[in-house]
């Protein structure tokens, strides 16, 4: 009788693990060796032609990173994963992997910061074009996709504007025309939110976020076909070198095994955060996927499992009266980061997306005035009153 499959919430404890093989450990071990060692020099021939399996070098593999590479990959649906040093490692191994000169990118309405510095980047020195998109009809995309169109690239969440792209419209139109569709799924893990499932070919995490979740790794994970993972592990990770440690690997294991009970606490506290700042009458816009008045509701109600844990608003005034409430803030600490169990605020405009030319910052709706907020697992009470306070004092 086949094994029934299990559901998300075992998946994340015991996928890609049989303590049998590791001498009984219920915690998958720690392999915390940058080397391998070989029987013989035939057997280390072998493994470096490919043609034995085995651990050469810890850039090369390690059997903790495979185990959270293996987990990943049932989590996300895809066939195989990679995990990386950090998220912009994932990102730029990916997107080396799928480009040569003169190819071009199409982006959806906004993306981090440091991967627009990316997109640069490679647009300076290796003429590879890249565009933004709406995404939000099959016409508007067709004409933005150009016959060097090397893949499509979605933040869904988009940070930190909260919009979001519609799967099912973006790989219907890119499938047509053979265009994989790379999701950066950092906003909603895959507890929310699985992209491949929907279609999309690869999936991109900052693994520093949710799936780590106290705040003390910064890493990166890629999810998708066996064989493209395969060339991205051959070529871009071996050779560029963005590659996690041991360590840091057993931390994300750690951290994946609570993420499905961190998640629901993060979009509890983020749906009471909006709820308060909704009405609030020094609140000028709110940028939620749960808000039924946001304009991909809709969206989110199709291919998202609840609406995460982010919330964005703009604050009435300018630049100086955003940073003026944030300065004010106790308990919620001014941080980039997110998916922590501290409730972190942050400036976007100066800080993760300052990178970005302010003419295209607004046009991504980036506004001087706009703050992004990941909500955190304290009590919903004591952040609310943080928010209060500050908020009366501007």
């Amino acid at each position: 009788m086949k094994q029934k499959k299990a559901r998300f919430d075992t998946e994340v404890i015991h996928a890609g693990y049989d303590g049998k093989s590791h001498l009984g450990s219920l915690v998958p071990p720690l392999y915390q060796s940058s080397t391998f060692i070989f029987d013989n020099a035939v057997q280390g021939e072998r493994r470096f032609a490919g043609e034995e399996a085995g651990y050469i070098y810890s850039r090369l593999g390690n059997p903790t990173v495979k185990i959270l590479e293996d987990r990943m990959a049932v989590l996300e649906h895809g066939e195989a994963a990679l995990a990386f040093g950090s998220g912009m490692a994932a990102v730029s191994a990916v997107l080396v992997s799928l480009t040569k000169t003169g190819d071009h990118i199409l982006c959806s309405q906004g993306v981090y910061g440091c991967t627009f510095g990316l997109l640069k980047l490679m647009n300076e020195k290796y003429k590879i074009e890249y565009n933004f998109s709406k995404m939000n009809s099959v016409e508007a995309l067709e004409k933005e996709i150009k016959p060097n169109t090397a893949c499509i690239y979605i933040e869904t969440p988009i940070n930190p504007t909260m919009k979001l792209v519609d799967f099912e419209l973006v790989v219907k139109t890119a499938k047509e025309k053979g265009i994989p569709v790379v999701v950066d799924n950092t906003f909603s893990s895959p507890y929310l939110q699985r992209p491949i499932a929907h279609g999309c070919d690869v999936v991109i995490h900052s693994a520093t976020k949710y799936i780590c979740g106290h705040g003390d790794v910064v890493a990166g994970l890629v999810i998708g076909k066996q064989e493209f993972l395969k060339k991205v592990a051959k070529t871009t990770q071996k050779d560029i070198g963005g590659v996690i440690s041991p360590f840091d690997a057993w931390l994300l294991l750690r951290g994946l095994k609570t993420l499905p009970i961190r998640m629901d606490r993060h979009c509890e506290n983020a749906s009471r955060i909006f709820q308060f700042l909704k009405t609030h009458p020094k609140i000028d816009k709110i940028y939620y996927p749960g808000d039924p008045d946001h304009e991909d509701y809709e969206i989110m109600k199709k291919q998202m499992e609840q609406p995460g844990g982010m919330v964005s608003f703009t604050i009435k005034g300018t630049k100086e009266t955003a940073q003026q409430f944030i300065n004010h803030l106790q308990l919620i600490h001014i941080a980039v980061s997110l998916g922590d169990p501290e409730t972190l605020i942050q400036h976007p405009a100066s800080m993760t997306h300052a990178v970005i030319p302010a003419d295209e910052r607004r046009k991504m709706e980036i506004e001087d005035n706009l703050l992004r907020l990941s909500a955190g697992l304290e009590a919903w009470e004591d952040i609310l009153e943080d928010l209060e306070q500050a908020l009366e004092k501007i």
